[in-house]
């Protein structure tokens, strides 16, 4: 059974990335220019790391970059990660098949950044540091839709049921699962204690 301390409501943009634990909302996510860079294998593995260091590289160059050229100064967003776990809720994936996951990595950049700035950044990176993801980062709108979501206090390993409950919601709300279940992230491992880590989980429905 889902419980919530208020009825489900469509979300504001503001309201995007503040969910609340146990809350569950439906939310209309407009488009937005992310950087991306897909990959596949085990999270914090060595090729989910040089996607980050390529993916981050970018991000904050573009962001130094704008602001040294007088522009607006932005604080760089979370990140967010699309994942094939969890499309089947019937067969999630478990430890054993990470190594077999796909993902997407993501991070949203603001209006003030163009598909020239990102180039531009790349190339600055490019002659700065041996980054071999770099070439596959690309600059693209997202456009989610219609989603349902929810704040997950906890460590990754507990995710599965705060998964299910969403899962729950989205059926009980006469919506049905699409598209990859994606995760944005408000905690950095290793800075913040596994108990307090939150985690935002969305689902995009139809």
């Amino acid at each position: 059974m889902i419980t919530t301390d208020r009825p489900p409501v469509l979300a504001t943009h503001e309201e995007l990335y503040r969910a609340k634990v146990g809350v569950h909302a439906l939310v209309e996510v407009p488009p937005a220019r992310f950087l991306v860079i897909n990959g596949a294998g085990t999270p914090g593995g060595p090729g989910f790391q040089q996607a980050l260091a390529a993916l981050y590289g970018i991000a904050y160059t573009a962001k130094f970059s704008l602001k040294n050229a007088g522009g607006p100064v932005f604080k760089v967003p979370p990140l967010e990660g699309l994942f094939d776990a969890f499309a089947d809720p019937a067969e999630p994936y478990g430890p054993e098949l990470h190594d077999q996951l796909r993902w997407t990595l993501m991070i949203r950049m603001p209006e003030p950044v163009d598909a020239g700035l990102v180039s531009a950044a790349r190339a600055t990176l490019a002659g700065k540091r041996d980054l071999p993801a770099l070439a596959e980062v690309r600059f693209e709108e997202f456009d989610e839709g219609l989603c349902a979501q929810v704040l997950h206090l906890g460590p990754y390993a507990e995710e599965p049921a705060t998964v299910a409950a969403l899962h729950d919601f989205i059926r009980g709300q006469g919506h049905s699962l699409r598209g990859r279940h994606h995760e944005i992230y408000f905690s950095v491992p290793g800075r913040t204690r596994p108990e307090r880590m939150k985690t935002l989980i969305r689902q995009p429905v139809s």
